[in-house]
This record gives structure tokens, sequence and C-alpha cells, in this order.
């Protein structure tokens, strides 16, 4: 995915964008850069990998060539950017994150249209943010030329601009998918992804952008110069996996959102079938761990740590690339301590099942360190569908999903037609997709958190809630 930090102040802003854009690093591990405007010597830029190295410590080195009062920045799990862009518009610098799904498509309208090349290259592709450079140029003014990106991309599209005058344009893709946030210090403003990034850094919170809404941003204000929409699907992924924890979206705390959610699917569990009568209740680290102290609070059950992430060198392992990789670093970053699993009826509780790919490996470890029971509780409900709005994951194909693959092993494609059932656990499709799966996988129980239950621990209109990767529906 990816995160965005800007500041505009009558002080040097390096530091803030510095460490503002650090704070998004649970974000994306591919690669991040920063781009300040000077009024006398103009933009500066770096662009660097991080696929091995913290920001923090590839940008360090750079701090001493970057100043000026204002500055963008981004972690990017895409491609190479911010990127500098000179046009009829003048130079500018631009960052973005979001999906794009008909890409191939843009790029030949904009040969067909006189467009003559494309320069940035990523991975044998167009680098995204080069090609809403070229949409938004097609226009004759910023707001025009974005409203007219959004509007050609099938996907989302969530930016920030730096104009060659060192003001900040932002823009929140037009159905408010990820949230985009202002806020205010003595000295100027800054625009962020994520709110906790500016609260350490001495802004409070100043304004929330509405979904499509644009807004430019110097110095000593703010203003919209493009009106926010009626409609909004945020996405729900914020609460349950991507935020970090002390985040506030839409007004809602994700570390609230995820004990409350544990709650209520321990709550309904009870009314339902009663809840497993285990040692303790244990979260997987990191985003599983207040779902489950939730959960564990609801039925009275103490909450243990079996498994510990090992953090001082291991990076969020979501992220990468590769599939292996991930893997790789998500076994050798769990260790387990021995004396809480040895004899111990347990039971886990992740932000999701997606894959399924380490679940198998996790649970056989288990036992085979004496762990008596094991069952596994999702915060969500199943994944049916791969996510086209935002690159929260490198899934492929739909039957890259486990549950997906379930339905596929018992019904073929006749199952696919009846997703709603198998995502139900309570209908006779929904229990055999259970059973199917606590089989391969080896856990004694399973359940998923319902949809209701989710968006009443969200807690804000379900409406305004994306669920397209659990219903399908827009």
């Amino acid at each position: 995915m990816g995160g965005f930090f800007g500041a505009a102040s009558h002080n040097d802003v390096v530091l803030d964008v510095f460490f503002g854009v650090d704070y998004h690093s649970h974000l994306g591990t591919k690669c991040a850069g920063m781009v300040f405007h000077d009024a006398d010597e103009g933009f500066q830029r770096e662009i660097h990998s991080i696929e091995n190295t913290p920001f923090r410590t590839r940008f360090e080195d750079d701090l001493p060539g970057f100043h000026g009062g204002s500055g963008i920045g981004c972690i990017s799990d895409t491609d190479p950017q911010p990127l500098l862009v000179r046009s009829h518009l003048g130079t500018f610098a631009v960052t973005t994150v979001g999906a794009i799904n008909n890409a191939e498509e843009l790029v030949e309208q904009n040969f067909a249209s006189g467009g003559r090349q494309f320069m940035a290259m990523s991975s044998g592709k167009v680098n995204t943010t080069e090609l809403v450079a070229a949409l938004i140029n097609q226009k004759d003014d910023f707001v025009s030329g974005i409203k007219h990106a959004q509007n050609a991309i099938e996907g989302s599209l969530t930016l920030l601009i730096m104009t060659n005058e060192g003001k900040i344009i932002a823009a929140r893709d037009s159905m408010g998918r990820l949230p985009v946030l202002i806020g205010k210090s003595e000295a100027g403003h800054c625009i962020s992804f994520e709110s906790f990034a500016y609260h350490k850094l001495g802004y409070r919170d100043e304004y929330e952008l509405g979904p499509g809404e644009i807004v430019l941003i110097d110095a000593d204000g703010y203003r919209t110069i493009s009106s926010a929409g009626d409609h909004m699907k945020i996405c729900a992924f914020l609460w349950v996996y991507y935020g970090y924890p002390n985040s506030n979206y839409e007004g809602v705390n994700v570390e609230v959102m995820r004990y409350r959610n544990g709650s209520i699917m321990a709550r309904d569990e009870a009314a339902r079938t009663g809840v497993p009568q285990v040692d303790y209740v244990a979260g997987v680290p990191d985003s599983g761990v207040p779902h489950a102290i939730g959960y564990s609070t609801e039925c009275h059950t103490p909450f243990g740590r079996p498994f510990i992430k090992y953090t001082p060198t291991w990076a969020r392992s979501f992220m990468p690339s590769n599939q292996d990789v991930r893997n790789r670093v998500a076994k050798m970053k769990q260790i387990h301590i021995p004396e809480l699993i040895r004899g111990k009826k347990l039971l886990f509780v992740d932000d999701s099942i997606v894959r399924g790919t380490q679940l198998r490996e996790t649970v056989d470890f288990l036992y085979e360190c004496g762990a008596s029971e094991v069952h596994m509780r999702s915060a969500c409900p199943p994944i049916m569908f791969s996510c086209k709005y935002l690159s929260f994951s490198s899934t492929k194909s739909e039957m890259d999903l486990l549950a997906r693959r379930v339905v596929q092993d018992l019904e073929g494609d006749e199952g696919q037609r009846h997703l709603a059932e198998y995502a139900d656990g309570s209908t006779k499709r929904g229990g055999c997709m259970l059973r199917t799966i606590c089989e391969q996988m080896g856990f004694d129980s399973l359940g998923y958190q319902s949809l209701d239950g989710m968006l009443e621990a969200i807690g804000i209109d379900p409406a305004k809630v994306c669920t397209y990767c659990w219903t399908g529906e827009e």
C-alpha cells in the first residue's frame, strides 16, 4: 500500500517531513522518497529503496542537503516516488497512494491522444505516479486534472502535489477509501495519512478531508478548492489491520475498535454456541493482539502471549512482494514461550485469514511444542474477493484466497455462486467450509467475525464503509 506526509511552514520543515514520513513505515517496505522546496533554490529530492534498510537509516545522510519551507514524502509499496514533473502546469512534485487496474489501457489512450513516452519504469511497467501526472497534465489546471485522473482510473487515487511555489495540494480518493488529515502548529500546517504522525511533531488535529475533496495548503492555512462528495466507502481494513493503534479515522480510534471487535466476536459466539474453554486467549502479533484482548476480556479468560515477535531486527512481513520471503520472515520473527504452550488449550485471534499459507505450519509447531488444543478466530469475515481499490496484498488470483480455494474444493464452480452462504458460518455451506478448514489446518475449532459484528465495532454508518473483499459489492 503506502502512505504520505507533507508540511508547509514559516520554518524549515525537513525534520517534520522526515519523521512524519517515517511514521508511515508500517504501510510499506519497498521504496520511499522526499522532496523539499526552497524559495531560492527550488526542489531537492531523494528516492531510495527501503527493502533491506529502514527509512530513517536510509535517509539520515541526506538530511544535511535538504532545506525548505515546504516538503512532501512517501512510503511506497509500488513505484519509486515522489516524482518531479515539468509541464504546462509548471514544475511540480507528486506522490500517490491507491491502485490503478486499467493502467495499460490508460497508457495506450495517452499515446493515442498525442503522448509520446513514459520515462519512469518500475518492474517492467509504467510508473503509476507518472501515469497519474500524465493524466493531470491533460487538463489546464490542477483541480481539473486531478478530477480527470480520478474519473479515468479504475481503482482509487489519493495524492499530494507540491507546486513550484511551495504550496501543497492534497486530494482524497473520490470515494474516501483512505484518510487524509490536516494538522496545524504555530508555524504552519501538515497533511498526513496517519494522524499520530503529526501529533508527535507538535501539530494538532485541524481538518479531515471528505471523499473527493481537494485542498490547497500553505504555511498560513488551507482552503478547499474542490468540495467533498456525498458518498464515502472508507476501507474497513484500516481498523482491522492497516492502521497503527493510535490513529483515528472518521473519529474512530484503531485500538479502541479492535478491543470492541474482539469483545463483540466473543459476545456473539457465546450467545450462539458458547466459547471454548481454554487456558489462554492469544493474539497473533501485532494487529491480532488487541482483537484478542477484547475477546479474552469479554469471555473472562486469561490473555497470554505464547508467541512473541522479535522486533529489534524484523520488519513487518505482510508487505514484501515476494510471498516466499514474506513467509520466511513471518516464521523467523515469531518466537515461542514453551511454558505457555505445553499442555495448554489455546485460542488464537488473528486480524484476518487471507491465504492461510502460514497457518498449518504454525498449528503443527504448536502441537509439536505440546499444546493440547489450538482454536483459531479471525477478527474479520472470510475474505472472498481480492481488493481492487488498494494494493493491500500481492494476491494475483482469487483462488489464492483460502476461503475461495476451499469453496472450489467443496463444490467447484457451483460453489462460487453461493459465496454469501459460505461466508456465514450459521448456514449449512458456511459450517461445511469451517469444518473443512479446520481439518486442513488442524484447528480444534475455527470462527470468523461476522460482517455485522465488524461494522458494529467500527461504529460509523455501515453504508460509508467499503466491505468489497468480503461481499464483492461495490
